[in-house]
């Protein structure tokens, strides 16, 4: 009791139950009847059965009343915790400072991205030197619930005009609308079915950008194949626009730019997440062919800078952790590039400004920074704040004050302009934030995962927190598509570390955090490799009383989602509540849906072979939930717009756990109306969202009320 009792100090509550009793607080969950089809698969004589396919179909009447009742079930179990609001409120009154992007310069104007507070979406502002800034774009206007977000913004190279793309519902299908930039007068229709997309400017005639034919059924779930880059002429109708590459050759992701100095046009093109073909054209000569580059898809290749003839290429060909190299147009197989920026052991990532290289180098996720000439002569390693994520140095040849953001798990994201001819950093901006972090600590350890590999995770708590067991965390990882999990600060978690919480965050095989081989480390039939050492993680924490399973929630989204689902039917006894969002949970049917095929790098595919087949069988989610098995207490989240990871993967999750869960824990869905993956999602919608997560985390773990207010309530 000596321990609780600490451990409730820390947590400013008045009492710790048991989460049976706690339980008994709140009417027994009494979930809907969900009925079960008889479709079968045969998969190489293997018969799979998969009652709930019926709730793919995001468009019958059926599924949505399904969604409806159960979102009325999870609502009533949440209404009944008595400290949502304070969570809420608390998470609200972080929220609420001013925030501010990196300034980009466009023709006579500063452009930045800010926020008041708590604004649904930020808003666009400009600015002339010595004048007062005004709002350029409000994407708080485009709807009345703030569910329609401003994603992509591209500029002529003059400024005078813009093209920008909007996102409804959250759906990563766009519009794109054309403007004056001067006067901000629309100059002709909108451009419809816009998906995956950048949008890159050649002179002030038009811009290039890609999409999917519009597909047979839902576009929030059909099957999106074959992606086209095309050209838009300015004043002419989008039916006219030409197709520039895809028609005759099926790619799955074709993007175009054009180079700063409107020379180059390039091309990248892939069937999948990682490895891309390369193509350039030189639109400075006229009919000029299309140069195939490198015609494979083994590698990751981008054009960084051009300088006449000379490109620039950030690539990882005969080089896991990235390098840059050079060739001229006229001799351009890989045989004949040279390395500017060599590869080193630490993985990195490269900007352009002022004229000079920017590499950021990843040491076990922590940010180190060095300037190079374009000959790649090293100028300085750039001093920066501290340890942890840094990102900008971009701009433009001409920029003469470039700019940086730095953060970490305990230090919300400041501003630095940068003097490339000096190596000199000022603070631009420091947000005001409510919140305490020098009474937090970040601890970087490294664990041993099952076949003795060592995994790095970054721990974050409050100072003079007890190793006891009996502290609640949250575990977070993701563990794939070579994404590296850097330390960042959000509102979010610093509401859980106000309440006493330790949130720690793995680097899983999977990821991009040592380069090439790490990410494939956790690949295909490598990819259980991603699930032990989560679980290692778990362990990890457990062992050194950080916490216990009573206490431990473990979180993540999208292929997260698939680690959480994936851990949780593994390992049941391990945690006490899991919180897997936008999980990928269909493992034979998820390249089926969307543009879910170009994942099969990571995953395979149930087509690609038996094997494969059977491997994915043996850890898709969806097929390993037994019945009679005691699973932590679960909500699953996911949003009825998501045609990314559409939510048909959550509902069949949730219903295979509902069906047969064993004990009283629960097992809820929070379908989010009016939202998608996650980009775009008003700031109102993310606060609800998250006080129901941590409330319905802490209620399972036994807590039963937060009697005293959190800090600087």
């Amino acid at each position: 009791m000596n321990n609780k009792l600490k451990f409730l100090m820390s947590m400013m509550l008045s009492a710790i139950i048991s989460s049976n009793y706690a339980q008994q607080s709140v009417p027994a969950v009494k979930y809907p009847i969900t009925k079960k089809g008889n479709t079968i698969d045969n998969y190489y004589g293997k018969e799979v059965q998969d009652p709930y396919r019926w709730l793919e179909d995001d468009r019958s009447t059926e599924t949505e009343a399904w969604v409806k009742s159960q979102n009325d079930v999870t609502q009533e179990f949440l209404d009944h915790i008595p400290y949502r609001n304070q969570i809420k409120e608390r998470m609200t009154k972080l929220w609420n400072y001013e925030k501010y992007s990196s300034p980009t310069r466009h023709g006579e104007y500063e452009y930045f991205y800010k926020n008041d507070g708590l604004q649904n979406q930020y808003v666009l502002y400009r600015q002339k030197k010595g004048m007062d800034a005004e709002i350029f774009l409000d994407p708080n206007t485009f709807s009345e619930d703030g569910t329609t977000s401003l994603s992509n913004v591209s500029f002529t190279k003059d400024g005078s005009k813009v093209a920008y793309s909007i996102s409804e519902g959250g759906s990563d299908w766009r519009k794109v609308i054309v403007m004056d930039a001067l006067n901000k007068e629309i100059l002709e229709d909108t451009i419809t079915d816009v998906k995956f997309s950048s949008l890159s400017w050649y002179k002030n005639e038009g811009f290039y950008y890609s999409s999917y034919d519009k597909p047979d059924g839902s576009e929030l779930s059909a099957k999106t194949d074959q992606h086209k880059l095309y050209y838009h002429k300015l004043g002419t109708p989008q039916n006219q626009d030409k197709v520039v590459f895809g028609l005759d050759q099926k790619r799955r992701y074709v993007f175009g730019y054009i180079t700063e100095d409107q020379q180059f046009l390039v091309i990248t093109a892939a069937v999948s997440t990682s490895g891309n073909e390369l193509y350039i054209k030189n639109l400075k000569k006229q009919d000029s062919e299309l140069i195939c580059v490198v015609d494979n898809f083994e590698n990751d290749h981008s054009v960084i800078h051009s300088k006449g003839n000379q490109i620039y290429v950030s690539t990882n060909l005969n080089a896991q952790n990235k390098k840059v190299v050079s060739f001229d147009l006229n001799s351009y197989h890989p045989v004949h590039w040279k390395d500017v920026i060599p590869e080193t052991e630490n993985v990195l990532s490269i900007s352009t400004g002022s004229g000079y290289f920017f590499a950021e180098y990843m040491i076990d996720a922590i940010s180190k920074v060095y300037q190079f000439d374009l000959k790649g002569n090293k100028i300085r390693e750039i001093e920066l704040p501290g340890v942890g994520s840094c990102s900008g140095f971009s701009g433009k040849i001409k920029d003469k004050t470039l700019y940086y953001s730095f953060t970490n798990y305990t230090t919300p994201s400041s501003i630095y302009e940068f003097d490339a001819s000096t190596g000199k950093s000022n603070l631009f901006k420091k947000p005001k934030v409510g919140f305490d972090s020098d009474a937090y600590d970040s601890k970087q350890i490294f664990y041993t995962s099952k076949d003795g590999t060592k995994v790095p995770m970054i721990i974050t708590f409050k100072k003079g927190t007890e190793l006891d067991g009996n502290n609640p965390t949250i575990l977070y990882g993701y563990g794939g598509f070579n994404v590296s999990l850097t330390p960042s600060f959000s509102i979010v978690n610093a509401t859980w570390l106000e309440m006493g919480g330790i949130y720690a965050v793995a680097n899983l095989r999977g990821g991009g955090e040592y380069g090439k081989a790490w990410h494939d480390a956790g690949t295909q039939m490598k990819k259980q490799n991603v699930f032990d050492d989560f679980i290692a993680a778990a362990e990890y924490l457990i062992k050194e009383k950080y916490t216990s399973s009573e206490y431990l929630a473990i979180r993540g989204g999208s292929n997260g989602g698939l680690l959480v689902g994936a851990t949780m039917t593994q390992r049941p006894d391990l945690m006490k509540v899991a919180l897997p969002a936008v999980g990928v949970l269909d493992m034979l049917r998820y390249h089926t849906f969307t543009a879910g095929a170009g994942w099969a790098y990571d995953y395979g595919t149930s087509e690609q072979s038996e094997e494969m087949f059977h491997y994915l069988y043996g850890y898709s989610p969806v097929h390993n939930v037994k019945k009679d098995v005691k699973y932590p207490a679960t909500l699953v989240t996911t949003g009825d717009h998501d045609d990314r990871v559409v939510p048909a993967h959550s509902f069949k999750f949730a219903s295979e756990l509902q069906d047969k869960q064993a004990g009283l824990n629960p097992v809820l869905i929070r379908i989010e109306t009016q939202a998608g993956h996650g980009a775009g999602t008003p700031v109102s919608k993310i606060i609800d969202q998250y006080a129901d997560i941590f409330s319905f985390t802490l209620f399972n773990m036994g807590i039963s009320e937060l009697n005293a207010p959190i800090k600087n309530f």
